[in-house]
């Protein structure tokens, strides 16, 4: 059974984020611009997700607003249990860092950094002991196969190892929600799907993972599909059942 056009059926107690009749406004000139208009979701715990939708659609503004990177207009927004919209900068910042891994189209990536440097950097801004840093960094490198690449900089790697890269460093922090823009818009095709094997496998491990695509292909391997148009929700579909183990909206 498909889920309801406006949301996934979810109990309220593994609901990792909620947005009810969320609007994102912006002023151009002497007009408002609704970027996003009325937006209701619910997003469970373990869920894999692939919002899509045409240029102009709001699908980079949801992102925006689903990593606590920017606030709602109105409506309210809720993540893990924290209502947003009170949220302060500081325990904002302190959430991204606490629950949430991002990867970006363009990896992101500091180049005078080596891959472990990298990995490293979340926990780092955390305070994390060095010793127990260096040891996460490694097990998360050797996780996502660049084992043998810890001393490496960005510049000698592949696109598809500094993604691989992107991803542990997401992982650093064990974060509850990887949200994933564009992961494999600068790929080809192989490598890309190599990459989409690796968040899959990640899901298939109870993570919650949101990703924006614009390629039907890329959104395929995603357990719940989002159509956006015009700042608002055309439809969800789900493609493909939860993993075993995981829950199934």
């Amino acid at each position: 059974m498909n889920p309801p056009e406006s949301s996934a059926i979810v109990s309220a107690s593994n609901q990792v984020i909620v947005l009810r009749e969320v609007w994102k406004t912006y002023r151009m000139g002497d007009q408002d611009v609704h970027a996003l208009a009325g937006v209701d979701l619910e997003i469970e715990r373990g869920s894999f997700w692939a919002i899509s939708g045409p240029s102009g659609s709001g699908k980079s503004t949801m992102l925006n607003l689903l990593g606590c990177l920017d606030r709602p207009t109105s409506g309210e927004y809720t993540f893990e249990q924290s209502d947003i919209a009170t949220t302060t900068d500081d325990q904002l910042s302190d959430l991204r860092l606490k629950h949430i891994g991002f990867v970006f189209q363009n990896f992101h990536l500091i180049p005078q950094l080596t891959v472990q440097e990298n990995i490293e950097l979340p926990l780092f801004y955390q305070g994390a002991n060095p010793e127990e840093t260096a040891l996460r960094a490694r097990a998360l490198a050797d996780r996502v196969g660049l084992a043998d690449r810890l001393s490496h900089r960005p510049t000698e790697l592949s696109g598809g190892q500094q993604q691989r890269v992107a991803i542990a460093r997401a992982l650093a922090n064990d974060p509850s929600v990887i949200l994933a823009d564009e992961p494999t818009g600068n790929l080809d095709t192989a490598t890309g799907n190599s990459i989409m094997s690796l968040l899959t496998e990640l899901h298939g491990q109870g993570k919650t993972i949101l990703m924006v695509t614009h390629e039907p292909d890329i959104a395929a391997y995603a357990q719940l599909q989002l159509l956006m148009r015009d700042g608002r929700i055309e439809s969800i579909t789900q493609s493909k059942p939860s993993p075993i183990g995981a829950p199934t909206p």
